[in-house]
């Protein structure tokens, strides 16, 4: 009979590698139609009776590349050329707060998001941190970058009850994902660090500045590229 001692140390981790590496691998293929963030919200607001979950998975090449340009400005800037971990950003961000010039932030790449969104349910321990580095190393070996990109736009998080960049287009501007404006995509992309505070049309006016330079800079991206 198996010791405890056996159970814990040797088939518990072996059983959750085989499990993650499963679920990472089935996600490589399959489009990702709930996530723990989805159902931690579903079940913080399941006494409110107007509360709808709306997800509409696109493949990236029906989504707007001025969109996919505007949300790279904003979240990862370098995401095609790190490895899951922006470590110029994270060493650049500690300088400027040891030197007083600002306050410790987030600055979570689009391959962490995906893992912490895909795989966990979120929470500051440092036990999910670990399990957030772990699905980051994971889906960066056996994934590629676009896909990466793709299940990020489907699945972040853009408003109340919606998910992915097809819903909020749908929902906030009465278009698809393929069609819309730079100004859009801009204000779009400025609602994804805090998108059950900010809504598109509170970008206008709140974060005026930020909207006008990221659209100045898809603007002269969009040029350049035509």
């Amino acid at each position: 009979m198996k010791s405890l001692r056996d159970i814990v140390l040797i088939y518990l981790p072996c059983l959750f590698l085989v499990g993650s590496f499963s679920w990472v691998m089935a996600y490589k293929f399959l489009p990702v139609r709930w996530t723990p963030l989805m159902l931690k919200r579903q079940i913080e607001n399941a006494s409110q009776d107007d509360y709808r979950r709306q997800q509409i998975w696109v493949s990236k090449e029906d989504i707007s590349p001025l969109l996919i340009d505007a949300v790279l400005l904003a979240e990862d800037q370098r995401f095609y050329q790190h490895k899951g971990f922006d470590l110029i950003e994270l060493r650049s961000m500690t300088q400027a707060y040891q030197q007083g010039e600002c306050s410790l932030r987030g600055c979570s790449t689009i391959s962490q998001q995906v893992a912490k969104n895909c795989f966990t349910f979120g929470g500051r321990s440092w036990w999910r941190k670990a399990v957030e580095s772990y699905y980051t190393i994971l889906i960066e070996l056996l994934w590629s970058k676009d896909r990466i990109l793709e299940i990020y736009l489907n699945i972040a998080e853009t408003g109340p009850g919606l998910f992915g960049m097809e819903a909020a287009c749908q929902q906030y501007f009465h278009l698809s994902s393929a069609d819309i404006s730079i100004s859009d995509a801009a204000a779009l992309a400025c609602v994804l660090p805090q998108p059950l505070v900010r809504t598109p049309q509170n970008i206008f006016h709140s974060f005026a500045h930020k909207h006008a330079q990221l659209a100045k800079s898809l603007g002269r991206n969009h040029s350049m590229l035509n």
